[in-house]
Formats: structure tokens, sequence, C-alpha cells
């Protein structure tokens, strides 16, 4: 019930601040932005030189939506194997109940689930990037305003034409958030969960059990309530160190796709049991390859400083925080590997279980 109110205050919120910033500036009289504006216009204030190189460094706010797709895969296992339902046959001269047994196949409903979000996310932020770029009508203010406080409310302010308006817009967006914050906490419970359950995690046995009267990783989740705590209280003492953890979410995804992605194609795609939608012959080496290219290349440029000049304030810290985390996994890593557990492979036509599939 939660999720599904999630869902509909996502899609119903994009739709109206669509509208509304599409219709306001009609109503208020002060017109759009010139098309010129919106299609052909380059505003590079970053302080590089290189448009090229700003446009890759822009990427960066894309990329938040490139490190999410994989959340449904760590809810792998709460995913439903079975469900029974009723159904009536009409027979010639009698009616009679059947019970049918219809089977979920979590190895074929993820990655349905994952192209689902990539195919709705790409059409409802197209159109909203468009309507909220028409909105505007003084850039300027917007990014003087923005430094300041919230770049997002100046532009809603700028196409809905009054606070109240912002505000509402605001409201719409936060909504969901607030809602999608759940998701994310159950999902950072559950693989945290999932690895001290492969006895790859400190203390893996204590943080591994499940708890038999709510039958969920209580252990786990009371631990990343107390991160999250934690990364709060990061916040109030200082909001650099806050914006650089946070900051490396980017980073961090994308660097564990390619740790999977990499040793998969060197292994010439072998080691790997094949999938549902399993890509066969060289177009799967052609999607890897330029996969871990793209990685390669993308981490090196997110590590720059987002504007020039910078200070210990303003400083991109994600090489760091990403070249610290890795030195004490890879520590970790030769202390317990062969203690290490790993997920085990269980085949597609198995239905005891999803966790492999």
């Amino acid at each position: 019930m939660f999720e599904s109110l999630g869902g509909f205050f996502t899609i119903t919120g994009v739709f109206i601040t669509i509208i509304v910033c599409a219709a306001m500036p009609v109503v208020n009289k002060v017109g759009h932005s010139p098309n010129s504006f919106v299609w052909r216009d380059w505003v590079n204030s970053t302080g590089y030189s290189s448009n090229s190189f700003v446009f890759l460094l822009g990427m960066l706010n894309g990329a938040y939506a490139v490190g999410t797709p994989d959340i449904t895969t760590h809810l792998a296992e709460e995913i439903p194997r079975y469900v029974f339902t009723a159904t009536y046959a009409r027979a010639i001269h009698e009616t009679h109940l059947s019970l049918i047994s219809d089977t979920f196949r979590p190895s074929v409903n993820i990655p349905k689930a994952i192209l689902a979000q990539f195919t709705i996310g790409f059409v409802t932020t197209f159109l909203y990037i468009i309507s909220i770029f028409y909105g505007i009508s003084n850039l300027d203010t917007v990014l003087e305003e923005g430094s300041r406080y919230f770049p997002l409310a100046a532009i809603y302010r700028q196409a809905v034409g009054s606070a109240g308006g912002s505000l509402g817009l605001l409201i719409l967006s936060f909504l969901p958030l607030f809602i999608a914050c759940v998701g994310l906490y159950i999902t950072a419970s559950r693989t945290f969960w999932t690895l001290a359950r492969d006895n790859a995690t400190p203390f893996s046995a204590f943080f591994s059990r499940v708890d038999i009267n709510y039958h969920t990783p209580a252990n786990a989740i009371l631990l990343c309530a107390v991160l999250c705590t934690v990364l709060g209280c990061i916040y109030v003492g200082s909001k650099t160190a806050f914006s650089a953890f946070v900051g490396s979410f980017v980073l961090l995804t994308t660097l564990s796709y390619f740790a999977a992605i990499l040793p998969h194609l060197l292994n010439k795609r072998k080691n790997v049991t094949p999938g549902w939608f399993w890509m066969r012959g060289a177009v799967g080496y052609i999607v890897n390859g330029i996969s871990c290219a793209y990685i390669a290349a993308f981490v090196v440029i997110f590590c720059f400083p987002f504007a020039l000049p910078t200070d210990p304030t303003t400083m991109n810290y994600n090489s760091l925080i990403t070249g610290g985390l890795t030195l004490f996994v890879a520590v970790f890593w030769v202390w317990r590997r062969k203690e290490y557990v790993g997920p085990q492979q269980v085949p597609l036509g198995n239905n005891e279980t999803s966790a492999s599939e």
C-alpha cells in the first residue's frame, strides 16, 4: 500500500508539474523561454574552458539514475514464487471450482521491472526537463538563488510566478522522495543481510540472523538505522564531509557494476549461468566491452571538481572516499576470502528459491 502510494505520487506529481510549468507562463502572460534557449544555447559557468568536458562532467546528474536500477534485484528473495487463484470454469452441464497455480519467476520479472524503470524514467524525465526549461525566464537569477538555497525552487517560482505555487510543486517532489526512502532503507538492510549470509561482512553470524517472529533481518535493519543516523550527524558537523559521502554514491555504484562486468568479460562470460534475457554471441561481448570502457572513462571524469576555482569546501572528494573504501575492502577480502561462501547457483527451472535467479 505504501509503495503503491509512492508510485502514484511519483507519476501524478510529474504530470502535474509538467502541465503547471507549461501552462502558467502563458496564464501569467510572461511567455515561455525561446526555443533557442531550450535547444541550442550553451551556458558554461563552471570555470572550465572546454565545453566538451563540461558536457561530460554534467552527465553526473543523470548518472544518479544509473545507480538505482539494481534496487529491484536486492529484493529478489521477497518476490513471491507462487500465487494460488480461484477461477471458475463452466462445463457443459456443471460449474466447478478449479485451483490453478501460477508461478512467479523473479529471473523474468526483475529484468522487466528494470526495463520499465528505465523506460518510464526516460519519458517522464525528458518531458519534465523540457517543461521546466521553457518556464525559466532568467537563468542568472536561478543560478544566484540556487547557489544559496535550492535551484529547483527558483525554477518553479519563475515558471509558476508565485512562492506558494513553487512550494506546492516542491511538496509534490518531496512526497514520493520521502516514501522512496523507506524502500531504499529496506533495500540497504536486505543487501547487507545477504552479504552477511554469504559470510562477506564483519560479524556475519550476528547480522545474518532472521527474526523468527517478524521474519525480517532485524540485526541488519538496526545496523542500517545506526549508519543512517551517523550520516545525519555528519551533516550537522560538516556539510562538506556529508556532501563528500553522498556525492560518492555515483562513483561507488558505478564501480560495483564494473567489478561485476569486467571479470565476467575476462572469463569469456562462461562463469555466469545464462538467464532468460541472455545476450548471445558477439552482442554480449560488445555490450559488456562498451560498458567497461564507459565506466573507466567516467570514473575519472567524475573525480574532477565541479567548478573552478576550487577550495577545501567545494573540492570533489570522490577519489579520496573511493580509494579509501577500496583499500578497506581489499584488506578485508584478503582476510576473509577463504571463508566467503558466495551466492549458490540454482537452475532457472527451480521454483523453490529465487535467490540466485
